[in-house]
């Protein structure tokens, strides 16, 4: 039996789901400026159905985005808001805080091509922010080798550890939604020894093939995937909002939880859930991982 990290689900979506708003591009970070307790109350949901890790609502707070809406005066104030309400959440659960840090464009878009030296600044800026009141950075949803180097270089003198979540292709988990080979990561990984290297942000049904890739890199790994049917040709636009993308009907809790006790069949140590997966997901892995008698860490 293992010792098992179990990270929350979804930040990003549940706060959209759960203000009943519109979607707009500004996704979750327009649901924290306008109802910014609610922020509070999607962590503490995590952390009662056993996540032991908070993921900071600070995935899209970035210059680069922020910018669109003219507000990215207003950077240093949404970091702290998002931090504060995890710190908030933590308080009365215990459990860490990782600071997200998504793509500095788009999701899904690595043909956006962010120049490393700009990323790596950006991301240094950000994590600067952060990083005294982080216990980790958390990197999401990175599509292409180039991403992931500014986003590693960003982070390198962050003082914290720093971990890995790479998105594959819903259709070949061999593969960076860029089309680059997963196994292509490993000299980067080298390079700049993260704690952890993750999947996440794609179909379940991809996951096994990627950690078969990614358990070679000689570090801790793991999973945390989405419940899109897919990513539409519509969400690859520029500004596009979440309704352009359509949640699965058959991929319930159980269903989640049967997808991610596979993964730690396969040796993750590190599980949880992305777009589409709430609380009641997590806590049926969180039950089917002590009914397994793995140690929740």
């Amino acid at each position: 039996m293992a010792d098992v990290t179990l990270l929350d689900g979804s930040i990003g979506q549940e706060l959209v789901k759960r203000s009943g708003d519109r979607p707009t591009p500004l996704w979750s970070t327009r649901v924290m400026i306008d109802k910014p307790d609610l922020l509070a109350e999607v962590h503490a949901a995590y952390f009662r159905s056993g996540a032991t890790i908070a993921t900071t609502n600070t995935y899209a707070i970035h210059r680069s985005r922020l910018v669109r809406a003219g507000i990215e005066d207003q950077m240093s104030i949404l970091v702290d808001t998002a931090l504060s309400r995890a710190e908030q959440a933590r308080r009365s659960a215990g459990g860490r805080i990782a600071g997200a840090l998504g793509p500095l464009l788009a999701s899904y878009r690595p043909d956006l091509n962010p120049d490393p030296d700009d990323a790596a600044r950006q991301f240094a800026d950000l994590a600067e922010m952060m990083a005294d009141r982080v216990d980790l950075f958390l990197i999401e949803t990175v599509s292409s080798i180039l991403e992931a180097e500014g986003a590693l270089r960003g982070t390198a003198n962050s003082g914290k550890p720093v971990w890995l979540a790479l998105s594959v292709l819903d259709e070949d988990g061999t593969r960076l939604r860029s089309g680059e080979a997963l196994e292509d990561i490993a000299p980067l990984v080298a390079r700049f020894a993260p704690q952890a290297v993750l999947i996440n942000c794609a179909r379940p049904e991809a996951i096994p093939a990627a950690l078969e890739v990614i358990e070679k890199l000689g570090c801790p790994f793991g999973a945390y995937a989405n419940g899109f049917t897919g990513i539409t040709d519509d969400f690859l636009q520029d500004a596009p909002t979440v309704d352009a993308l359509e949640s699965r009907h058959d991929l319930g809790p159980d269903a989640y939880a049967l997808h991610a006790m596979g993964w730690v069949a396969q040796g993750a140590t590190i599980v949880g859930g992305c777009c589409e997966v709430g609380p009641d997901h997590i806590k049926a892995l969180a039950d089917s991982l002590r009914s397994a008698g793995h140690t929740i860490v």
